[in-house]
């Protein structure tokens, strides 16, 4: 099992992050890793997403994602190949003046054998270039 979490200040309106972090069908286009997203199903208040995401090979997942414009979104896996679980949050905070703090954090725990140094470069390694990629998105619309 691993865990991460992270928080940042970032200089980027809370809507548009919240945008950028909803529009999963694009996440492809600038998140590391994932090589597909197939949206099920998707309203104001929550989404059914599957990702396709390489590591060495390609393993599909769906999580189911609550989603609280623009304050926070949440989701908890439903099925896949590689994870076992896979729940997390992002959580927005509106500091004004364009600036928004955001937290990440994630519980994964895979199906397969996985190596402590895997798991940390998942976890905590890539979380804030991956964190990066969301904010750069965001501040580019």
């Amino acid at each position: 099992m691993a865990s991460a979490s992270r928080t940042e200040v970032v200089d980027v309106e809370i809507n548009k992050l919240y945008d950028v972090l909803v529009d999963y069908a694009k996440y492809p286009d600038f998140v590391d890793g994932v090589n597909g997203i197939k949206v099920i199903s998707q309203n104001e208040n929550s989404a059914e997403v599957e990702y396709s995401i390489n590591m060495i090979k390609n393993f599909k997942y769906i999580i189911k994602i609550k989603q609280e414009r623009p304050t926070r979104l949440s989701w908890v896996l439903d099925s896949g190949d590689l994870f076992k679980k896979n729940d997390g949050e992002w959580k927005l905070k509106d500091l004004g003046n364009g600036k928004t703090e955001v937290s990440y954090s994630l519980d994964l725990d895979f199906k397969m054998f996985a190596p402590s140094s895997v798991l940390s470069a998942l976890t905590s390694k890539n979380l804030p270039i991956m964190m990066q990629s969301f904010f750069k998105r965001a501040k580019s619309r």
